[in-house]
């Protein structure tokens, strides 16, 4: 799923940054020696992501708390399913609430606006795909919810994946050097893409030798054309303002995938509630 090590690490930090030198209201409401049981419920339709994540919240500031899980990444929600339920200690549960909250709404936001995209291109070819514009240090846990979301991942961070845009074009000189370049320089396991606005960019990136090209802000009808140019050599990838409306339209002019910065970094966090029910 992810290093277990940067999950440990993105949740101590998250909990370090919002409990400081200790939960200061809790502290003083509370005798401490509380008990009980606390559930999650989705307020709204969801899809499900990071429920596991969100256990992990409050077994890091406590062990002793005992976390299950009721519904599956994945699956859908409806408003009013129980998602988890969190027993022990009262003051760790509602000190660690907040952080827990905020990964599991992220994620299931993401997954829930991935799902939607996914569903709106049903019955086509076309892949949908997460791209790097995503919460700094939250990025493994950002994509994650886009595969629970049914998206696919594009490259996950600057080494591990070629894709020339366009500075690097400029800075280069062109993409016929930008790509012979890389080329000299970089494994021969990696793909090299590149990021095309117009047909002649295409025709200089298909010369130069492209692994698969990515049709930066094209209108319907070029996107067409360049996927006839291309005759299914290589992947096409196509981006820019891949909104719900109109993402059937791009996935119908045939390219393979489609690219939406939208699924992290304009997602609304889901309904979700924590609520102690039970006081011992």
């Amino acid at each position: 799923m992810w290093p277990r090590h940067l999950l440990t690490e993105l949740i101590r930090n998250a909990l370090a940054e919002d409990v400081g030198a200790g939960d200061v209201t809790t502290g003083a409401a509370l005798l401490g020696d509380e008990t009980g049981l606390a559930r999650a419920t989705a307020k709204a339709e969801l899809i499900v992501a990071g429920i596991e994540v969100f256990g992990e919240v409050f077994r890091t500031l406590d062990p002793a708390l005992s976390f299950t899980p009721r519904k599956r990444d994945g699956e859908k929600a409806a408003a009013g399913e129980l998602l988890a339920e969190i027993a022990g200690s009262l003051a760790s549960i509602l000190t660690a609430e907040r952080v827990a909250l905020n990964l599991l709404q992220r994620m299931c936001g993401i997954a829930t606006l991935t799902r939607r995209y996914v569903d709106e291109i049903a019955g086509t070819e076309a892949k949908i795909l997460d791209t790097r514009k995503t919460a700094p240090g939250l990025r493994i846990l950002d994509k994650y919810a886009v595969r629970a979301g049914g998206g696919c991942n594009h490259r996950f961070a600057l080494y591990d994946g070629v894709l020339i845009k366009d500075n690097h074009i400029a800075a280069a000189g062109g993409i016929g050097p930008a790509v012979r370049r890389v080329r000299e320089r970089v494994p021969h396991t990696f793909r090299i893409e590149v990021e095309v606005k117009n047909m002649a960019e295409l025709e200089e990136a298909l010369i130069a030798g492209a692994d698969s090209v990515l049709l930066d802000n094209m209108g319907l009808p070029e996107m067409a054309a360049a996927v006839t140019r291309v005759g299914r050599k290589i992947p096409v990838e196509a981006s820019g303002n891949m909104t719900l409306e109109r993402v059937r339209e791009v996935a119908s002019t045939g390219v393979d995938l489609i690219s939406v910065g939208a699924l992290t970094h304009s997602a609304a966090a889901a309904d979700i509630s924590l609520n102690v029910v039970q006081v011992k």
